[in-house]
């Protein structure tokens, strides 16, 4: 039977982290904050939500390490605790809550799969993040040799644990904004299979971005380039795989 809990990384995103909270114990998983070196303000309402709900674990980085670095942390502990599956969620209340169920029932019927958030998006996204996405599309189906990767940048998914944690221990995985399409290209480089799940996402207007314009879309070009050497390295068995399967 599989066994779920909610992976939560913050720095600095207090602004809605209540309300998150608020509307994801209605499920019953149990949710593993990771404080990634967040400012005294965020420390303190962390602290206040941990006081009140018995929900919640957290785990705290004393200095920043990135939002990959949080998250890999969050699948770690999520499986010394005896899960099955880790709900990557973000603390800045983007993510359609009321989806959590139609993510559980995809990792119900395939629970090796790993379930990854598609965006649709309103007029809030802005026009920056959405176009540069398009790019990065076309670099992942170019290191995957495949288009079963619809958005590799969504931080609403549902990992398989097991799969995960030996990804994570054999391999070194990017840790700040660039994790999300790392991880995903390494885990179908594995063969595990990529469920996608069209899901709105809403970006408010009183919760600043941690993304860095520049630095993450470096470092996001960076891993591009890392990953398209490692196509390169694979390419006979991706090709054998794509002939065959």
């Amino acid at each position: 039977m599989n066994r779920y809990c909610f992976i939560i990384p913050i720095y600095n995103h207090p602004q809605k982290l209540e309300e998150l909270i608020e509307a994801l114990v209605k499920y019953n998983f149990p949710i593993i904050l990771i404080d990634d070196g967040s400012d005294k303000k965020c420390k303190k309402i962390i602290m206040a939500l941990l006081n009140l709900n018995n929900h919640l674990i957290l785990h705290t980085h004393e200095k920043n390490q990135g939002k990959g670095a949080a998250v890999m942390k969050g699948l770690i502990e999520a499986n010394k605790l005896g899960f099955s599956h880790g709900i990557q969620i973000d603390a800045d209340f983007q993510h359609n809550v009321d989806d959590v169920q139609k993510f559980v029932h995809k990792a119900d019927a395939h629970p090796k799969a790993l379930i990854c958030g598609i965006p649709i998006y309103d007029e809030s996204v802005p026009k920056s993040r959405f176009y540069s996405r398009y790019l990065t599309h076309v670099w992942v189906w170019i290191n995957t040799l495949s288009t079963e990767i619809k958005d590799s940048m969504c931080g609403y998914r549902v990992y398989p644990l097991d799969s995960s944690i030996k990804l994570i221990n054999d391999v070194s995985i990017s840790k700040r904004m660039n994790f999300d399409t790392d991880i995903i290209v390494r885990l179908k480089w594995r063969r595990i299979k990529i469920i996608n799940v069209p899901t709105k996402v809403i970006y408010h207007d009183d919760v600043p971005s941690n993304f860095r314009l520049f630095k993450d879309n470096v470092g996001i070009s960076i891993t591009h380039g890392k990953l398209f050497f490692g196509m390169l390295l694979r390419l006979p068995i991706l090709l054998k795989r794509k002939i065959y399967d």
